[in-house]
């Protein structure tokens, strides 16, 4: 087994978002020196609670730090993922007296950790690209001191899932995501809701029930925080839960589960309405400069035998979830 990398995860948290944090919490590979906060899926006290029931059921309560950032996009008003994600928890909740976050705010955290151990922490992006826009724009020596970014959004040529040009990390705040992409990080990787997520990060209900039977107390988790993006995903076509943000994570630490990835020009959209946070992604021939590695293909199989190992680890909650 190689060193453990360093990582923030930078995450709007509900459903897949939890099960990322998971992955950075239990893998042995991971060293999560943080998490920060950004708003997105649901309403941004509502992903607080979600993180710090993640942290519990992984038995890490109190032992990562979480940092509030962005509670709104940069120049636009926030857009709700609710209709998909419920509360992000499928209803848990737990006692979180006594809990509280980090005093710094999230954005300064960013340029702080990454500062203190230059060109060693990769940031997991799985929200909305706010907090790593505002602390390139704040200190933009936190572009050369991160490692490199993994980011969620986007899909390469594909359809969108907020509208049909857009994939919601990007539509949510397309301002963000575009600063981010012409900032000049020396490595962002890019992993797109579609075709990648959504041909091969679905588990559909024969996997649910698998990991259902594991019967640990992440399992349990997992069952209770998918079940509202499941019935969702039925409800449009998709059958199973998604887990594209949990992918984001894994492929960081497991580059192997990548099948096919390839150089390319990534361009966000923000002036037009129609087509509000599409990325363009240039594939070599129109005679862009390729700033992003964009995820074309992973191991499916591999993905869900990784995540459905993962979520056999054991834990001892710190506080029960009700």
């Amino acid at each position: 087994m190689g060193a453990a990398i360093p990582l923030i995860i930078d995450t709007d948290t509900a459903q897949d978002d939890c099960v990322a944090l998971l992955v950075g919490l239990l893998d042995p590979l991971a060293d999560l020196r943080a998490i920060t906060m950004v708003a997105g899926n649901v309403g941004f006290d509502r992903q607080i609670l979600n993180a710090h029931m993640t942290l519990s059921v992984a038995g890490r309560l109190g032992r990562v730090p979480v940092y509030l950032g962005c509670r709104r996009p940069l120049v636009r008003e926030w857009v709700s993922a609710e209709y998909v994600h419920g509360d992000g928890a499928g209803g848990l909740t737990m006692d979180f007296a006594g809990l509280e976050p980090e005093a710094q705010h999230g954005v300064d955290a960013l340029i702080a950790h990454t500062a203190a151990a230059p060109g060693e922490i990769t940031v997991v992006c799985i929200g909305p690209l706010t907090n790593i826009a505002m602390a390139a724009i704040k200190d933009p020596s936190f572009v050369t001191n991160v490692k490199a970014l993994v980011i969620m959004g986007g899909s390469n040529n594909a359809r969108g899932n907020i509208t049909a040009a857009a994939e919601y990390n990007f539509y949510v705040d397309p301002e963000a995501a575009k600063t981010v992409f012409e900032a000049g990080f020396a490595s962002i990787t890019v992993v797109p809701w579609a075709p990648v997520a959504l041909r091969d990060a679905v588990f559909d209900r024969e996997r649910l029930d698998r990991i259902a039977r594991l019967d640990t107390p992440i399992a349990r988790f997992f069952a209770s925080i998918t079940a509202t993006t499941l019935g969702f995903n039925e409800s449009v076509g998709i059958h199973g839960s998604t887990h594209p943000d949990s992918l984001t994570a894994a492929v960081l630490l497991h580059p192997a589960l990548v099948t096919a990835s390839d150089e390319y020009a990534v361009e966000i959209e923000t002036g037009s309405a129609l087509t509000r946070g599409y990325a363009a992604m240039s594939w070599g021939v129109h005679g862009l400069t390729p700033n992003a590695t964009v995820v074309d293909g992973v191991d499916a199989a591999g993905f869900a035998d990784y995540l459905t190992d993962l979520l056999a680890t054991e834990t001892a909650p710190d506080r029960q979830l009700r």
